[in-house]
């Protein structure tokens, strides 16, 4: 007599998420202070929100305007809007905090965004225009941004003063004193 199980041997796979849940966010400094006038603060706060793609998030455009930032996110299944809402601000807050020292005066209490927010369902009829307002912020608010990324110097020694230089380095890691002093 042969034993006969009675469990199904399908696997029951998750089908992919195939909704659009695409959410048209802005967020608002506290006070309104412009702090994103500079490229190093913008750069964080994007790789922050970007950060947040191994959950399942997507972002398509961000527009930063001096005092706020608005862009446009996909939102995955289980997270509802509030909740996409408070693990944006918190990375980002944080992240800013991490890198840039200087904010931790202007904000002491830790709190870099107000508690004012503008989102709207974002469909594909009105994506494109979303899409184009986020991106032209700079023109739409008049203002400029400061590059202040760390560029890398363009090497300005010859080859004559490398072999100087090396010989020079060498003597002092080895103890001697340089001439003068």
């Amino acid at each position: 007599m042969e034993k006969q199980s009675s469990a199904n041997y399908k696997t029951f796979a998750r089908p992919e998420d195939t909704r659009n849940n695409w959410v048209t966010f802005m967020f608002v400094t506290k006070c309104r202070f412009n702090c994103f006038k500079k490229k190093s603060h913008i750069e964080t706060c994007t790789a922050a929100f970007h950060e947040l793609e191994k959950f399942g998030f997507e972002f398509a455009d961000l527009g930063f305007g001096g005092n706020h930032v608005h862009f446009l996110v996909n939102i995955p299944k289980g997270y509802s809007v509030e909740e996409a809402e408070i693990l944006l601000k918190s990375r980002s807050a944080r992240r800013i905090f991490e890198k840039h020292s200087g904010f931790r005066k202007r904000y002491p209490r830790g709190s870099f965004w107000s508690g004012y927010e503008h989102h709207e369902s974002t469909g594909k009829k009105d994506f494109q225009q979303s899409a184009d307002y986020i991106r032209d912020q700079e023109r739409h608010h008049k203002i400029e941004v400061i590059d202040d990324l760390q560029q890398k110097l363009k090497p300005f020694m010859t080859e004559g003063d490398d072999a100087a230089t090396s010989e020079s380095q060498r003597g002092l890691a080895e103890g001697a004193r340089p001439r003068g002093l």
